[in-house]
């Protein structure tokens, strides 16, 4: 890491057998992290320090939302001891100091201009318009593609100078993987007219041979409109490469995505919805590569059609 500052978030497969359980766990114990200094040697980590002027409580999204624009730059001047930024920010570096923000120094909004200050006050609510609009610019930018009713990003992890898309997703989801580790295509609907609901039956079909292509691992998971799980009679909320699907004569496979049971003979194919909107999320860990992939288009995650109403 070129700062100091990582997030790790470590995800292991893990087939759900007591015996795979038990070797996930051994290479858990394995997993540590320690400073490069001290890679390979015996290592004790200091005492672990608690700030209790941080707010564990609202989220960071809500955090940042409710500061003033002087709060967010002096907040920011402050990151940017420990995160300096590299040399293709320099235009972006260059622009921030007309506005007293000068990486390795605090910003102190009473020394500016009067008319600056004002502009720093009123900038939250255009610049919050901005990143949330982003969402839909992608798709005609590039960064962002539909296929079949689900959207998906092609560069997450690798933004370089594109600040609007990085901060569009850190609005959404904190940070995220590169695509080459994992792409999280998301549909809240058929079509971008109309969405998901309870009230009526779906279907997802994949052809014979026509798995989601990964190396590693990949599901789809239930959320209700405020991306939370659904309770359900079977406590079922994802499927994935572990479940037994029922397949077809002529080798597909049929996911039934529905509120009540489409019948015992199929409910080892049956992702229960809820009874209103919902979200549907897949998540395809280390994507292969060579077609059929969907790092380069060549595969496509199969549309949700509605089979009532």
């Amino acid at each position: 890491s070129p700062t100091g500052m990582v997030w790790v978030l470590g995800r292991i497969y893990c087939t759900g057998t007591p015996e795979d359980y038990k070797a996930v766990h051994a290479l858990q114990d394995q997993v540590s992290a320690v400073p490069l200094s001290a890679y390979g040697k015996p290592y004790t980590p200091p005492p672990g320090m608690v700030d209790p002027a941080i707010d564990m409580k609202t989220g960071p999204r809500e955090q940042v939302n409710a500061m003033d624009g002087a709060a967010y730059f002096k907040l920011f001047a402050e990151l940017l001891k420990a995160n300096p930024p590299s040399a293709e920010d320099a235009p972006m570096v260059a622009k921030l100091a007309k506005i007293g923000i000068v990486p390795g120094q605090d910003f102190d909004a009473s020394r500016l201009d009067p008319a600056i200050v004002k502009g720093i006050d009123a900038a939250p609510k255009p610049a919050q318009e901005k990143i949330s609009v982003y969402l839909k610019e992608a798709l005609v930018t590039g960064d962002a593609k539909l296929e079949n009713g689900w959207l998906f990003f092609k560069n997450t992890g690798l933004y370089g100078t594109g600040y609007r898309n990085r901060a569009m997703i850190t609005w959404y989801g904190l940070g995220a993987n590169r695509p080459q580790d994992a792409v999280y295509p998301t549909s809240e609907g058929p079509d971008l007219l109309k969405k998901y609901n309870g009230a009526n039956r779906y279907v997802m079909r994949f052809n014979k041979g026509e798995l989601p292509p990964v190396n590693g691992f990949w599901s789809i998971t239930m959320y209700d409109k405020d991306y939370f799980f659904v309770p359900n009679p079977i406590n079922r909320y994802t499927v994935s490469q572990r479940n037994k699907f029922k397949t077809n004569p002529d080798g597909s496979i049929d996911l039934y995505i529905q509120k009540d049971s489409p019948g015992k003979d199929k409910e080892q194919n049956w992702l229960p919805a809820p009874a209103d909107e919902f979200v549907l999320m897949m998540r395809l860990y280390w994507p292969k590569e060579k077609p059929p992939s969907i790092l380069d288009g060549s595969w496509k995650p199969p549309h949700v059609k509605q089979i009532d109403g």
